[in-house]
């Protein structure tokens, strides 16, 4: 099997053919997904070394449980939903061992997918990259449920449905997780956007 006759099998196919045994086509199942659950993992953590650490486990954990996956939803769905599992237990284990702090070094560019970096002028980049900053500190506020909603539509794109699928619950529950979760970070960045204008 060719590694370019994989780029035209369907996620479904793949499954399949992961099932059998393939190994090549569960490669192609990371090539395809990787950097979406790169971004969602980012957006989540802010810290891409950490992001590419439970990326590594997310895969894993798909591999071996791919059994488990029944095909009533898409099969990014599912690998978003093992994605949004293991970043809230990752952080729920870090906050464990020691209070969380925010992580100043971390580099906005075009390493870490979730979030575009700007070319403009000077001044506006900083501007923006100051922006940037304080939107990333009003997200990690949020609570991990209000902020896995934020990062998975906002960063992500995804729809009110696919979220819900991926959270495990009602599309009613996604809005109003999005509704709060937009208003505390417009609340919180709101003095700095005063400040700037």
């Amino acid at each position: 099997m060719k590694q370019t006759d994989l780029c035209e099998y369907s996620d479904n196919d793949l499954i399949s053919a992961v099932r059998e045994g393939k190994i090549e086509a569960f490669d192609q199942i990371v090539r395809r997904y990787e950097s979406k659950v790169l971004g969602v993992l980012y957006g989540m953590m802010r810290n891409s070394d950490d992001a590419r650490d439970v990326a590594q486990d997310v895969f894993v954990k798909a591999y071996k449980s791919v059994d488990k996956f029944r095909g009533d939803s898409k099969l990014y769905t599912w690998l978003y939903r093992i994605t949004v599992n293991m970043a809230i237990d990752y952080m729920r284990k870090k906050q464990k061992k020691a209070k969380v702090e925010y992580n100043d070094e971390v580099k906005i560019s075009d390493d870490n997918p979730a979030v575009p970096v700007d070319r403009i002028n000077p001044s506006k980049t900083v501007q923006n990259k100051e922006l940037r900053t304080k939107l990333q500190e009003a997200i990690e506020q949020l609570p991990e449920e209000q902020k896995s909603t934020f990062v998975l539509r906002e960063m992500q794109d995804m729809s009110y449905q696919e979220i819900a699928d991926v959270m495990n619950c009602s599309v009613g529950t996604v809005m109003s997780r999005l509704f709060y979760a937009r208003k505390k970070v417009r609340d919180m960045i709101k003095p700095y956007l005063e400040g700037v204008s």
